[in-house]
């Protein structure tokens, strides 16, 4: 997929989704609690968004591995989804900083670290790593799900 070809149009991809689901959230939130209109955008929003970001994350951690990210600009981009609508500025700056890649580089070197080697077995066999990475967000969705809404962790 043309689409999904380089770190930086990935990454954009993901950061723009992340936009997306945040503000179908807040909207199912404004109709939940401020207007008290219904809750079913908070369910789809909410689900939605959760699985996004989950999404952000893996991508996240790929691009930093491949791309060689200092570890603080890993938690920033990690943070940035956090933090509403902060995903698509990060990423601009990331392009900006030369963060975000045209090429894959561990798609053409063998990784030297455990994470490179991963990164680099799933950047050569994409539809494999794709299947993996779906079942184990899949999972870890469902597990989330389980648990209930963050704001009932801790009460």
């Amino acid at each position: 997929m043309r689409l999904f070809s380089t770190p930086s149009r990935l990454y954009r991809v993901l950061a723009l989704a992340e936009v997306v689901t945040w503000t179908l959230l807040l909207a199912g939130m404004l109709l939940k609690y401020v207007l008290q209109v219904t809750e079913v955008l908070v369910r789809i929003g909410g689900g939605l968004h959760g699985f996004v970001f989950l999404a952000y994350v893996v991508v996240t951690v790929l691009v930093a591995v491949d791309q060689r990210w200092r570890a603080r600009d890993l938690l920033l981009g990690l943070g940035s989804a956090i933090i509403p609508y902060l995903t698509v500025p990060f990423e601009r700056s990331a392009h900006r900083r030369g963060l975000l890649g045209e090429s894959w580089r561990l798609r053409e070197e063998t990784g030297r670290t455990a994470p490179e080697r991963v990164v680099s077995l799933a950047l050569r066999r994409p539809l494999p790593a794709a299947l993996v990475t779906l079942v184990v967000l899949v999972i870890v969705f469902s597990l989330l799900l389980m648990a209930g809404p963050p704001t009932q962790w801790f009460s």
